[in-house]
């Protein structure tokens, strides 16, 4: 990681707002949609999140909750561009566009949970905030991407299927579990309404993916937080405390891959680099390594 800043830092602290005579950064609208929509899928699967949004909206204005889309333009022509909710998510980005990127994200004083995103922008996007005062909880900075596409190399496990409402009630805490397990405190800090929302949405849109035994227990559970006709991206896996060390991974993720496929032909996730057992058990299912990944948490 130090490298990689290393080669970032000193163009940001040279040039800051100090920006090329023409290249500008505004909010999308509407009429950016079409330029966005062709960035985007210059890699579809990088880029699952923001298309995923536009199929699902149909427009690069900003959202009903706040939400935007930062683009770089030089001219009419629109260079990169940055989501900017909850989170940070560059979308085509060159690392020497970061700078201008996190200075428009800072002058709108709004708190970010995260950036994530390809690996060299996040963590220029990042350099370029901490010198401007904001600080991370944690950087992972590699994070390999990783594809499916075809059967998997395992056997699926038939047991998994889409989520059902009926189960809301036990599938919320294995979600709960799954997010303090992976960032370290709970997803009910900002209120449990929102993330009950979020997680019965998941399961209205068929993109949850759970085992509940004969006694009501969540074995294993995942989602499909993005989702495209091309790609999906599998997030939030979780295993039952009560049932790791089995052997049983493989299986589960080899069915989820199944049943993403029903979505669209591509499946993909990212995964931290230090996590061997789970890159191990991918590589088992057959995914394979793209491109990669850094999540900055703030």
């Amino acid at each position: 990681m130090a490298k990689m800043l290393s080669r970032v830092a000193p163009w940001l602290a040279s040039r800051r707002d100090d920006a090329a005579p023409g290249v500008v950064v505004r909010v999308l609208g509407g009429a950016d949609t079409g330029q966005l929509l062709a960035l985007a899928h210059r890699d579809a699967v990088a880029n699952v999140f923001i298309l995923s949004h536009l199929e699902a909206a149909g427009t690069a204005s900003p959202t009903a909750g706040g939400a935007s889309i930062l683009g770089v333009f030089d001219g009419g022509t629109l260079l990169g561009a940055c989501w900017a909710g909850a989170n940070l998510v560059p979308i085509e980005l060159a690392p020497e566009l970061a700078g201008l990127i996190a200075m428009a994200a800072h002058r709108s004083r709004r708190r970010y949970a995260s950036i994530f995103g390809p690996a060299e922008t996040v963590l220029a996007i990042y350099t370029a905030l901490e010198q401007l005062g904001q600080t991370a909880h944690e950087v992972r900075d590699h994070q390999p991407l990783l594809t499916i596409s075809g059967p998997p190399a395992v056997r699926p496990e038939p047991a998994l299927g889409f989520g059902q409402l009926a189960d809301f009630d036990k599938i919320l805490p294995a979600c709960a579990a799954m997010f303090e397990e992976e960032v370290g405190y709970s997803p009910y800090l900002g209120g449990r309404e929102y993330y009950s929302r979020r997680v019965k949405s998941l399961i209205r849109q068929g993109h949850s993916l759970v085992h509940v035994n004969a006694a009501g227990e969540v074995v294993f559970k995942a989602e499909l937080g993005a989702v495209t006709p091309e790609v999906t991206q599998v997030q939030g896996v979780w295993m039952n405390p009560e049932f790791r060390g089995l052997g049983l991974s493989a299986g589960y993720m080899a069915a989820v891959v199944v049943l993403a496929q029903t979505l669209a032909p591509v499946t993909s996730l990212y995964v931290n680099g230090f996590n061997a057992k789970a890159r191990a058990t991918y590589d088992r299912v057959g995914f394979r390594q793209v491109g990669t990944f850094a999540t900055v948490l703030f």
